[in-house]
């Protein structure tokens, strides 16, 4: 979806550079060289933006449920590690970009998500997913979330990012994230609670080419996405008008649940071993999380997440 929409506003800037209105092409390159930063500093949300009637079809069509667990203090900022990735990242846009889901469950938090700063740099597409709620997940533009002395924020980042979605296979339970620690470390040097969740429904909503590791295909899936920075996961569902073929998500129901919050205390200079401890007990409460849930969404008893 955020494909589309990014090939249509880029396809409207070349039109203007190749019409009669080149003069605007020129304006609004000035402007995206002053705003440049803006993706890393809060971004520019839009309550307006988030409301529209189009984001409560969009949400109904699966349906798109967020479960609350636990209370999150709006005195703390909350660093929330969002899992599995999928193919379209439904359960973290519904929930998270779009009013009044979130807004509702934990008044006086506000979410921010964090996605690939590339999208970023696409001209129009850049004010529509800021104004989402949508920031940068550099490093600066996650500081500068957390960074928030009266607390209320809450970073959401996808932990298995473009990588995972090489894995959304109906029934999958693979998330990428032994390796991934960053965000730990994050959430160490700015006292950020963290907080696991898990999207339930995420990977049901395509059907990919069946790319096992070692296959050619998940090389060549592997290999791009190093160099190009997001993943090209070959994926289909259904059609408008038919259900055999197409690229229309399935009706799955997605219930994204919000787990219990991970106190964590201020280290500016946290070690290996501490980034190590906490990570565990990251995986931990994931685990137990995803174990206590997965029976009420028709996980079958003997399934368990992977973790690679």
């Amino acid at each position: 979806f955020l494909s589309l929409v990014a090939e249509f506003c880029f396809g409207f800037f070349v039109i203007l550079i190749l019409g009669n209105f080149w003069f605007l092409a020129v304006l609004y390159l000035l402007w995206l060289y002053v705003d440049w930063g803006t993706p890393c500093t809060g971004g520019r949300r839009s309550h307006w933006v988030r409301s529209w009637t189009v984001w409560k079809y969009f949400r109904e069509y699966f349906p798109i449920h967020l479960i609350k667990t636990s209370e999150l203090n709006p005195n703390h900022n909350y660093l929330l590690g969002f899992h599995p990735h999928g193919v379209l990242v439904a359960g973290a846009f519904g929930n998270f970009c779009t009013d009044p889901p979130f807004k509702n469950l934990f008044p006086g938090l506000t979410p921010y998500l964090h996605i690939m700063p590339i999208w970023f740099g696409c001209p129009f597409f850049r004010e529509y997913i800021m104004s989402a709620g949508m920031v940068s997940a550099s490093k600066e533009s996650v500081s500068h979330v957390l960074s928030n002395k009266g607390g209320g924020h809450a970073s959401v980042i996808v932990i298995g990012g473009a990588e995972e979605s090489l894995n959304a296979h109906p029934g999958s339970l693979t998330l990428n994230i032994l390796k991934r620690k960053g965000f730990i470390k994050m959430a160490l040097k700015h006292g950020a609670h963290l907080v696991p969740v898990f999207s339930f429904g995420e990977n049901e909503l395509f059907k990919q080419v069946a790319n096992p590791k070692g296959s050619w295909l998940r090389n060549v899936q592997e290999k791009l996405q190093k160099i190009m920075g997001f993943a090209l996961p070959l994926f289909h569902a259904r059609g408008v008008f038919q259900y055999s073929f197409g690229l229309i998500p399935y009706r799955q129901p997605i219930h994204t649940v919000v787990g219990s919050p991970i106190p964590v205390k201020q280290n500016l200079n946290p070690t290996t071993e501490e980034i190590d401890q906490l990570h565990a007990l990251y995986l931990q409460k994931l685990k137990k999380l995803f174990e206590e849930h997965k029976s009420n969404y028709g996980i079958p008893a003997h399934k368990s997440l992977i973790f690679e």
